[in-house]
């Protein structure tokens, strides 16, 4: 049994947001913003979201393509795009420093993002 999960909360929001507080208090995952690190935290952040849109873009597209639904031009022209894509991300990540575990957040008691 996991103890970081609540599995039942009979008390206020308030309780409920406290509790869901205490699990996420990760310093690895939280993104820290100061006037000296302010570029990377929000690169940091927009990083993750693109990655996450980028994983979910690919699953569909592996859908549609294990379903039959596409074209071989079709199918060539989107793996060429989602190369470039992956491509890029890697060359920002660089940029900003930034690996594949800084963009992987951390949820609490739903695991990880990626």
């Amino acid at each position: 049994m996991n103890d970081n999960k609540i599995l039942f909360n009979t008390g206020s929001l308030d309780d409920l947001s406290q509790e869901v507080a205490k699990l996420t208090d990760n310093d690895e995952s939280k993104l820290k913003l100061s006037p000296d690190n302010a570029d990377s935290g929000l690169a940091k952040l927009v990083l993750t979201l693109i990655e996450l849109i980028r994983k979910l873009v690919e699953k569909q597209a592996m859908r549609r393509v294990d379903g039959g639904s596409l074209t071989d031009e079709e199918i060539e022209r989107l793996g060429e795009t989602l190369m470039k894509l992956e491509l890029k991300m890697e060359e920002l990540k660089k940029h900003f420093n930034l690996t594949d575990r800084d963009l992987n957040i951390n949820l609490g008691p739903l695991g990880d993002l990626m």
